[in-house]
């Protein structure tokens, strides 16, 4: 990666999401996975088959647990801040008539992490926390285990509470009271 100090005066010039969004609609990344990252692209990982299985899971469970007054996404544009449009690999928001521009209306974002941990766990955690979203999940893959990491009290600077929960815990989002889903169930191999 190159080195923003060895430029100076210079500065690197990042994009803007709008700059971002135009690039997409005039059809510069129709052969690649990208999301913008502070003003960074950044490209995603191809999706290994846990990674595939459990985001299905996880949208298809959502979708039988919650009525039409919610909206269920995958590997959607979520339109954090000015410099930042992540795809979050699940993301629950109230069905509203609503702007794009309004990134705030999402309840619960998920992640799955097979090779994105660091991503996930240092940029987009952040991101996601700045921008108010109230509960953010990252399933970890590896291991014998399934592990999902839950952030929740979002701060400006980062989320004030993150847990670990496994077999036997269940996962019960603040905002999605009436959804329970037991870590056990989520498809393992």
């Amino acid at each position: 990666m190159l080195d923003p100090s060895l430029l100076a005066p210079e500065t690197i010039r990042k994009l803007t999401r709008v700059e971002f969004d135009r690039m997409v609609d005039q059809g510069m990344f129709e052969d690649e996975r990208v999301e913008l990252l502070r003003g960074v692209l950044v490209t995603m990982s191809p999706q290994g088959g846990p990674h595939s299985t459990i985001t299905a899971w996880f949208a298809q469970r959502l979708v039988r647990l919650l009525d039409e007054s919610f909206e269920v996404r995958s590997h959607s544009p979520f339109a954090a801040s000015d410099d930042s449009e992540p795809e979050p690999d699940v993301s629950v928001s109230r069905h509203v008539p609503r702007s794009y521009e309004h990134p705030n209306a999402a309840l619960l974002l998920i992640e799955v992490a097979e090779s994105s941990m660091r991503k996930d766990r240092l940029i987009k955690a952040a991101i996601y926390a700045e921008a108010g979203i109230p509960e953010y999940w990252i399933v970890i893959v590896s291991g014998d285990e399934i592990v999902v990491e839950v952030h929740s009290e979002p701060r400006p600077s980062g989320y004030a509470r993150v847990e670990q929960l496994r077999a036997g815990d269940v996962l019960m989002p603040v905002k999605l009271p009436q959804v329970t889903i037991a870590v056990a169930d989520i498809p393992w191999y």
